[in-house]
């Protein structure tokens, strides 16, 4: 008897098309490099050196013994907090966090090492992409399952959130009895079943009602 295979986990990639997938991936990568690049290329300006691209995609320039390797570092800690805006906006899935996070250091190791032509050996890179992987996907994790866990608010047709409402004769009454019927009139039933008229009772002569 074959064995069975085990369905894939709740939320995996598998739950959304190759297109989609490639398209949010390109995305967050293209998002990824142009924060980094504007943060880099702004500090540049603070202290004066000039902005090249291996500042961005030349792994020797994160070293441990100079302010300028500490500085980019600091550039790349901050690119990763703000990807995980991005990780919000077009993932927005909690589950599928680890699996882009984690792709998009992936790629950043094969684009450096293609630009360098030889894999990273600083160990400040190594450091810096497993600190930045690391906060991407907890945080990414964390922000994900705040907006999951919000309570909806389905709201009603007036708007009204405040414990008591003022109706147009001046008297205050209570959210629950808006609409509905307390007195002489038309007015709807509680029960959603249409609208009813109090009438007034009256008394006989031995004064029952």
């Amino acid at each position: 008897m074959p064995r069975r295979r085990r369905p894939p986990r709740a939320g995996a990639l598998t739950d959304l098309p190759p297109l989609k997938i490639l398209t949010k991936i390109v995305t967050l990568q293209v998002a990824y490099y142009i924060c980094a690049t504007i943060l880099i290329l702004f500090t540049s300006l603070v202290v004066g050196k000039q902005f090249t691209p291996d500042l961005v995609l030349n792994w020797r320039s994160l070293r441990g013994d100079t302010t300028v390797g500490w500085t980019l570092g600091l550039c790349w800690m901050l690119d990763s907090f703000l990807g995980v805006i991005f990780l919000l906006v077009f993932v927005s899935r909690s589950k599928l966090i680890p699996d882009f996070a984690l792709t998009i250091h992936l790629i950043h190791l094969i684009v450096t090492s293609l630009y360098t032509r030889s894999l990273p050996t600083n160990w400040l890179w190594w450091l810096l992409q497993a600190a930045s992987a690391s906060m991407m996907t907890f945080l990414g994790i964390w922000s994900c399952q705040w907006r999951e866990l919000r309570p909806i608010n389905f709201g009603g047709g007036n708007g009204a959130t405040s414990a008591s409402i003022e109706n147009s004769n001046g008297d205050v009454m209570d959210p629950e009895d808006v609409g509905y019927g307390r007195g002489k009139g038309r007015r709807k039933g509680r029960d959603g079943g249409g609208e009813y008229e109090m009438v007034g009772m009256k008394e006989n002569d031995d004064g029952n009602v």
